[in-house]
């Protein structure tokens, strides 16, 4: 089976982190030394990664009202994971090459669509 008919989640992008997305997606792709757009890219990573957090996550703890402990606890253990989740992508993208860079580019636009 395709990766097209797979079952799949998918959660919904402000129109702001879309074009930011898509902004940060042209560049790294047309830039002659797509490494020089490494920090935007691991930027907007760890920002897709916060927002999947939250729309999976959080979003459903408030539909829910749970009480605001509990809330609490939520927001505070994810922002922990974050915070922790970030300084690895952010290594990692650090670190990357021009093709590592345009793979993971090119996987984050099929996602997209």
């Amino acid at each position: 089976m395709s990766e097209s008919h797979k079952p799949s989640m998918r959660f919904l992008l402000s129109e702001e982190l879309r074009t930011k997305t898509i902004n940060v997606l042209d560049a790294l792709e047309q830039a002659e030394d797509p490494k020089q757009y490494r920090d935007e890219l691991r930027d907007l990573v760890v920002e897709l990664t916060d927002t999947g957090l939250n729309y999976f996550f959080i979003k459903p703890l408030e539909l829910a009202k749970v009480g605001f402990v509990t809330q609490r606890s939520a927001k505070l253990g994810i922002a922990g994971a974050q915070r922790v989740m970030g300084k690895v992508i952010r290594k990692i993208i650090g670190g990357m090459d021009k093709n590592e860079l345009l793979i993971i580019s090119s996987y984050i636009r099929q996602l997209m669509h």
